[in-house]
């Protein structure tokens, strides 16, 4: 087999020169704070009925959510029964003609 050979006094690739600190990327603006958009379920609602800016129904499942941050906490009070879409994160407080669904599997 024929072996290969690498001259030795070769000098390895300059790298390239960096961009000008003229062309930086302008600043990235910081995204405003979400709204937190808060609804009351209708009864028996399990899906959310949220629309889109094109009138898309979001139709994403509400889920009880137990540990909300707190800026949410300030908003609907500590330990409240609240449920959230899993796609569009709408709020929706339980339908006032319901029994909760707290402590409902007590012995």
């Amino acid at each position: 087999m024929a072996e290969e050979t690498v001259p030795q006094n070769t000098t390895p690739a300059a790298p390239p020169p960096a961009p000008p600190a003229t062309a930086a990327a302008p600043p990235t603006a910081e995204p405003a704070p979400h709204e937190i958009k808060i609804k009351v379920r209708k009864p028996k609602q399990r899906s959310c009925d949220e629309k889109d800016a094109k009138g898309k129904l979001c139709a994403g499942h509400l889920k009880r959510w137990y540990d909300y941050p707190k800026e949410v906490q300030d908003k609907i009070g500590k330990e409240t029964e609240i449920y959230r879409c899993e796609f569009c994160k709408t709020l929706y407080k339980p339908d006032p003609k319901q029994l909760p669904h707290s402590y409902t599997l007590r012995y």
